[in-house]
């Protein structure tokens, strides 16, 4: 067998992010407390500097190009993904500084723990082996259960790691379970190899593995019936850790997804298309039925979170029969995490005195308090409930013209009827901000943002509205990586 040499200009992301946490852990070893801010300069910067290098392999690399002994992969899902995730965690990161700063919550470790987990989800959205992805799924979910414990007086929060914990465990158990059956059935784990040797095999061998497989996959999306986790610990969990838990893994999520059951898994396509036809519609009805009894809004946002990821199963279950089916998908999720993060912003720019401000009455009149960041919330509310011209009604409208293309009519209708029942709790919060005047006492509590908050938080919910007024780049972008 010939050695072939790495591709290592193609890993040269992964390569810098990897030394550079290396750097901001040994600069926080030394560094005096009053110039612990030097850690989180350090991780703004690797992150930026990461998106430029990934820029260029975009054009560098038209072509998929597989390395690392058939365990790596580039192309244009991996560049685009990337570009995403380093781009939210960005945004995850610079959203924490505050919170952080205010209850004592140890920055530079919450920093290093993130990148790490940055790290894991740039392996994850390139791996091409079973192995890689095994790899990238574990250092993108241990650095998590760090993070959600890292708030050591909140009780709530200690409770909510360890439930994340064991419930994660459990699921990359079955994961595991489901990839070994498959390298006992192709006796290889190269995704390229398993697509041929399944081809063959006609036996029921495969389909059981397939459901172990799912099962772990879902849990990373927290989709019906794998969602138990995520209510208590999108609320347990400090405001920032939530925020980042919320947004970029969902990418690595569902890129790893597509990599799976359209690369590895397609023999399988009749089979994992009853299944996801059965957990999207569960994700919808459970997720936007229980969201409406909630009184808190990070727990109301952890169950409107199931019935989005119900929403982007439905993209990649009209894939293979609709052209427009995974760009959908890709430009849903894309948007929908760029939309929760911000939501999950407010609450920790509302929160940063030191009490959490996360129930529906903590929003009573917040548009008398702070007019643009009431505005700000009212846009991402929008999208989420798919209200035009925001760019939460094209996501949704991209997935409906999917699924009638691929003849899931009953399902398109299916999926408004959600959307619509799914409006109602998030114009309820409009609603609170703007109509009901401020509980008690709430307006002598002044909502103080630094200037990069302001900045960031405005960003955030311009594009919400902005990437709905012109989408169609966006949405280009999206059909170009899952072509």
């Amino acid at each position: 067998m010939e050695f072939a040499m790495p591709l290592f200009s193609a890993v040269l992301p992964e390569i810098f992010i990897l030394c550079m946490a290396c750097v901001v852990l040994v600069v926080d070893v030394f560094v005096p407390a009053r110039y612990r801010i030097i850690t989180y300069i350090l991780t703004q910067a690797t992150l930026i500097i990461a998106f430029i290098l990934t820029l260029p392999q975009f054009k560098d690399y038209p072509q998929p190009v597989i390395t690392f002994s058939g365990h790596y992969v580039l192309d244009k899902l991996a560049v685009i993904s990337k570009l995403f995730i380093y781009l939210f965690s960005s945004f995850a990161f610079a959203y924490a500084r505050d919170y952080l700063k205010a209850r004592k919550i140890p920055c530079s470790e919450y920093y290093l723990l993130g990148l790490l987990s940055v790290l894991g989800m740039s392996v994850m959205v390139s791996a091409y082996s079973f192995l890689t992805i095994f790899l990238g799924l574990e250092l993108l979910s241990l650095p998590l259960y760090a993070m959600i414990a890292m708030y050591k007086e909140s009780s709530v929060a200690t409770e909510a790691a360890m439930k994340y914990f064991v419930l994660g465990s459990l699921a990359t158990g079955l994961l595991l379970y489901g990839i070994s059956i498959l390298y006992g059935v192709t006796g290889n784990i190269q995704l390229n190899t398993v697509a041929q040797v399944l081809q063959s095999h006609k036996d029921l061998v495969p389909v059981f593995a397939l459901i172990f497989v799912l099962g772990g996959l879902l849990f990373k999306f927290g989709a019906v019936p794998f969602h138990m986790w995520v209510p208590d610990v999108y609320q347990g969990a400090p405001t920032p850790a939530t925020l980042f838990v919320a947004s970029a893994p969902k990418v690595a999520a569902f890129a790893i997804t597509i990599r799976i059951l359209v690369q590895a898994l397609p023999s399988l396509q009749i089979n994992w298309e009853q299944v996801l036809i059965v957990v999207s519609i569960l994700s919808m009805f459970f997720g936007n039925v229980l969201a409406i009894a909630q009184t808190n809004l990070k727990r109301m946002l952890a169950y409107s979170s199931i019935a989005h990821i119900g929403y982007a199963l439905l993209g990649i279950l009209a894939g293979p029969n609709s052209s427009e089916g995974y760009s959908a998908a890709m430009f849903y999720i894309s948007t929908y995490v760029l939309v929760a993060a911000g939501a999950f912003a407010v609450i920790t720019i509302m929160g940063r005195s030191g009490i959490e401000f996360d129930k529906l009455t903590d929003y009573r009149g917040l548009n008398a308090r702070n007019p643009w960041l009431a505005f700000m919330m009212m846009l991402l509310m929008f999208s989420m409930a798919g209200v035009p011209p925001t760019v939460g009604f094209f996501a949704k409208l991209g997935l409906l013209e999917a699924l009638v293309q691929a003849n899931y009519v009953w399902l398109a209708v299916l999926a408004l009827i959600f959307a619509i029942i799914g409006a109602y709790y998030y114009l309820r919060v409009v609603m609170v901000m703007y109509f009901e005047e401020p509980t008690e006492g709430m307006t002598e509590i002044p909502i103080v943002m630094s200037s990069e908050m302001l900045v960031a938080i405005s960003i955030n919910g311009a594009a919400a509205l902005l990437l709905g007024l012109l989408p169609s780049f966006f949405i280009d972008l999206c059909r170009i990586s899952v072509g």
